[in-house]
Formats: structure tokens, C-alpha cells, sequence
């Protein structure tokens, strides 16, 4: 009866949509391929016609969930040259980590079996540069998260203040039972990343 139910299940969603969830270096390593394309002008646009479209309409499996900041500059279907339900993506400025976005990493992890989370920061981020000039009015919910990284290094040190401030967000999403209990599994990977805007490329941080 189960495998029935698997192969009716093939006839109403594509083949790449049920598919098991692929291994945490699979999944980064096709971010990895995806941003080397983008960084050298040599992206394909994959997954973005209408036919996919419509596979997704009921069911998406995004690989990876990508945590990361609300900046114009950092989109990350773009960066990493992916399309409609490749990625699980939450964005907020200085990519933060509170209760609403750990929901939301955890959602896609633990339901939509995404196998990697990668926390991506960004060269000359507004909102570290903020918080490290006392500037927070009006985003104290933002800067209080920002706080610890800030504290740990110099004042004029805004890009290790950065990758220090990314390190803290993985740290908080580490620190969920839900996403413990898959890493120890081996099923999911959780990554820090900073990406630069001058060569388009990420720089994993471990």
C-alpha cells in the first residue's frame, strides 16, 4: 500500500519535489556552484519558466533555507543563481536571529526538509554600522541582537564586527532542540557566510 501511495504521489507532484532530502554538502555545495556562476557572469537562471510554475503550486522542497539580511543588494536567488522553490528564505535587517526567525529556519528544516541553513552578513552593513555609531533609534528590537557581536570587537572594526554578529545568529539557531537534534542526525548543516559586494562572491566563515 505504501508504495502505491509513493507512486500516486510521482503522477501529482515531479519527481524532484518528492525526492528524499539530499545530503547537507550536496546542498551547500550547489549554493557554492550556483554563487561561482553568479560571480563570474555566468548564471543560468534554472528553475524560473512556467512549468515550474505550476510543480510548485502545491508543494515546495527548498535544499537550502537562507537566513540573511534584508539589504537590496543581497538577494539571494540571485547571488546564488537559483529560482521559484529552490530556497526558503528569511530576511531582516542584519540578519538577526529572534523568535520569529527561528520559527521560520526551523519550519524549513524540519518541514519542508531543507538540508543546509546558511546565516549570510555582507560587507559594509548598514545596520551593524549603526549600532556601532549608537544610531538605533526606532530599531532597538534589531540592535539589541546586534549588541553582543558589537562588544567583542574594536570600534573601527565593521567587518569583523559583521562576521562576529553572523557567528551569533548560527549560534542561536545551534542552540534549538529541533535543529540540534537534525544536525547530530547528520541531515542538516548550519553555516555562517559573509558575502562581498565587490566580487560577488561568499565567503564561508568555518
Amino acid at each position: 500500500m505504501k508504495k502505491c501511495l509513493y507512486v500516486l504521489s510521482l503522477l501529482v507532484f515531479p519527481l524532484s519535489l518528492v525526492a528524499e532530502r539530499i545530503s547537507p554538502e550536496m546542498a551547500l555545495q550547489r549554493l557554492i556552484e550556483g554563487n561561482k556562476r553568479f560571480y563570474t557572469d555566468q548564471s543560468v537562471h534554472p528553475d524560473r519558466t512556467a512549468e515550474r510554475r505550476q510543480e510548485t503550486t502545491s508543494l515546495q522542497k527548498p535544499f537550502a533555507a537562507i537566513l540573511g539580511c534584508s539589504d537590496s543588494r543581497v538577494a539571494p536567488e540571485i547571488i546564488f543563481d537559483q529560482g521559484i522553490g529552490d530556497l526558503f528564505i528569511v530576511r531582516v535587517a542584519g540578519n538577526v536571529v529572534g523568535p520569529v526567525e527561528l520559527d521560520s529556519v526551523e519550519y524549513s528544516a524540519i518541514y519542508l526538509d531543507s538540508s543546509v541553513v546558511v546565516v549570510l552578513g555582507h560587507e559594509n552593513c548598514g545596520a551593524i554600522k549603526a549600532v556601532m555609531a549608537g544610531q538605533t533609534k526606532h530599531v532597538e528590537t534589531v540592535a539589541e541582537l546586534i549588541l553582543p557581536a558589537i562588544k567583542k570587537v574594536p570600534k573601527d572594526q565593521v567587518e569583523r564586527a559583521i562576521k562576529e554578529n553572523v557567528k551569533n545568529s548560527v549560534a542561536r539557531i545551534r542552540q534549538s532542540p529541533s535543529i540540534k537534534e537534525l544536525i547530530e542526525k547528520k541531515s542538516l548543516k548550519v553555516v555562517p557566510a559573509y558575502y562581498n559586494f565587490h566580487t560577488g562572491e561568499m565567503e564561508l566563515l568555518e
